[in-house]
């Protein structure tokens, strides 16, 4: 599948006052199965739940995405501008690469927290440098998927 579109949870309208769009790029669909040496054995659907159980706690609505696509990416992160309060991404590969991805974050004017499973500055002195972190409020890697969960508390704190 190329991307993977998670709807908010029944009863839970998108575009609520406190929706946080928890975006994921390529290659995290194969969460679990990819090197689980540097990434982990959980999947990007424990990473999700984990997401969903932190929302419900701090009072946040998820909307949980995932493409191997970087126009995909671009496009979610357009919506998010009037839907959501925040972003937190997981640009994957293209956090190296995408001066698209970091222009579309810095069009959405939304408070961003940029999300790393492994940290990145004990792998390739290519993956030392993000695009990503431009537009982004703060950085949390090296923390498999509680990274996600403290970049949620962070947002809370911040909107």
């Amino acid at each position: 599948m190329a991307s993977q579109r998670k709807q908010p949870k029944p009863g839970k309208p998108k575009g609520k006052a406190r929706t946080v769009y928890v975006l994921n790029g390529p290659n995290l669909n194969m969460l679990g199965l990819r090197q689980p040496e540097i990434y982990g054995r959980e999947t990007l659907a424990d990473v999700e739940a984990l997401c969903r159980a932190a929302g419900d706690r701090l009072g946040l609505d998820i909307d949980f995405r995932q493409s191997n696509i970087e126009g995909e990416l671009v496009g979610w992160i357009h919506e998010a501008r009037t839907a959501a309060v925040g972003i937190v991404i997981n640009a994957g590969a293209y956090t190296h690469t995408s001066v698209a991805l970091l222009d579309a974050l810095n069009a959405a004017e939304k408070p961003v927290v940029e999300v790393h499973l492994s940290n990145v500055y004990r792998r390739e002195s290519f993956r030392h440098h993000s695009y990503i972190s431009q537009a982004a409020r703060g950085v949390i890697c090296g923390f498999g998927p509680k990274g996600y969960v403290l970049a949620l508390e962070a947002l809370a704190e911040i909107v």
